[in-house]
């Protein structure tokens, strides 16, 4: 009676853990009673992060937007190249700049440990890292809703039309900020995360030497460490509190210190000059609105229900190489069920791997 007892509990525990993984409604508590430990051992590592390399937090921060302009926000820019996936991270704007990948990957590891399975998705784990990357810099918190999918696809064409680019105008901006369902206020609040971070030499390189609506001083400065011709590597701040959350940024704009063409172009005589102002100084509204339109941005198509995976390598797609497995327990199950008989094969219930990989199956799966 008792192994009786601990089969139907232990189906019990597949099924109803299973249903935790197709809610089609997005909650900051959707963690709280599957893995309540999920969040603070995501802002433990990012925290470790950025205290190691206080460069990090807009790292972590840059991969949440790049990942959330393509496809929405479903975890596609961490997926390696392969055969079937023609990887986000080839792509122009994402080439040999974005990073970060491997905190995530340390992330992705330690909360499945402590969860004792694959239940948060590499695309919440995105979000939460992002905000908790701000908070470790002196920046705003926000609650992130979660219960976001992974992607089982990536599109390094879609990166390389659907990305900003770093010398786009003021019109071309609001366009590809709108094609996102995203508003004026959306780009500049979201603009402001450059008070974080760096860029190469090469995407402003045309600015420091060619452009008219910069500081003069400011060029010659620039120009110290990227040289006309090679060194487009090089790194210069976004601006001069680069690993601090802080207003200097649209300080900067005002001044015409923007080291982007495209960061330039919020202040330039444009519909967004206003908002700039304010943000200079007012950094509560900036804080306000950078949160406001993080949720926003975070909101973007994402795969919720039964549409997506969880991944539990958040480099590649998760196969159904478990299906003989599981298909091997349905015959189990149906035997069990209809010869009433004590179910010998119940020992292989106690070995946590065939238990977690039938939860990711679970997961999975689409119906």
């Amino acid at each position: 009676m008792a192994s009786r007892s601990i089969f139907q509990l232990q189906v019990f525990l597949i099924f109803a853990l299973a249903t935790t993984a197709f809610s089609s409604v997005l909650s900051p508590y959707y963690y709280e009673k599957v893995c309540p430990k999920a969040l603070p051992t995501i802002k433990r590592i990012v925290e470790a992060a950025v205290y190691k390399e206080r460069r990090m937090g807009g790292s972590l921060l840059r991969l949440h937007f790049h990942d959330c302009f393509v496809q929405g926000c479903d975890a596609s820019l961490l997926l390696d190249a392969t055969s079937t996936i023609d990887s986000e991270k080839n792509a122009r704007p994402n080439l040999n700049s974005t990073r970060g990948f491997e905190v995530i990957d340390q992330i992705k590891k330690e909360v499945d440990k402590i969860c004792g399975r694959p239940v948060v998705s590499c695309a919440d784990i995105l979000a939460v890292a992002a905000r908790d990357s701000v908070v470790a810099l002196g920046g705003p918190s926000w609650k992130v809703q979660l219960g976001r999918r992974d992607s089982t696809t990536a599109s390094r064409n879609l990166a390389n039309d659907n990305l900003p680019s770093p010398i786009m105008d003021l019109p071309a901006l609001i366009k590809n900020f709108k094609n996102q369902g995203l508003n004026e206020k959306d780009l500049v609040a979201l603009s402001g995360g450059h008070t974080l971070g760096l860029s190469q030499c090469g995407l402003f390189k045309e600015r420091i030497y060619n452009g008219t609506n910069i500081d003069s001083d400011f060029a010659k400065e620039r120009r110290k460490t990227c040289p006309r011709t090679g060194g487009d590597t090089k790194f210069s701040p976004l601006d001069p509190t680069f690993a601090r959350f802080d207003t200097a940024y649209f300080s900067n704009l005002i001044k015409k210190k923007g080291l982007l063409e495209s960061d330039q172009a919020l202040f330039s005589g444009g519909s967004t000059d206003e908002l700039v102002k304010t943000y200079s100084y007012n950094p509560k509204a900036f804080s306000a609105d950078f949160a406001n339109s993080m949720i926003k941005m975070g909101n973007i198509n994402v795969l919720t229900g039964k549409r997506g995976q969880i991944r539990s390598n958040c480099r590649k797609v998760e196969s159904l190489e478990w299906l003989l497995s599981f298909l091997y327990f349905c015959v189990q199950l149906i035997y069990f069920i209809c010869k009433c008989k004590k179910f010998e094969s119940v020992k292989l219930f106690g070995n946590n791997v065939l238990l977690s990989k039938m939860l990711i199956l679970f997961q999975n799966l689409e119906f």
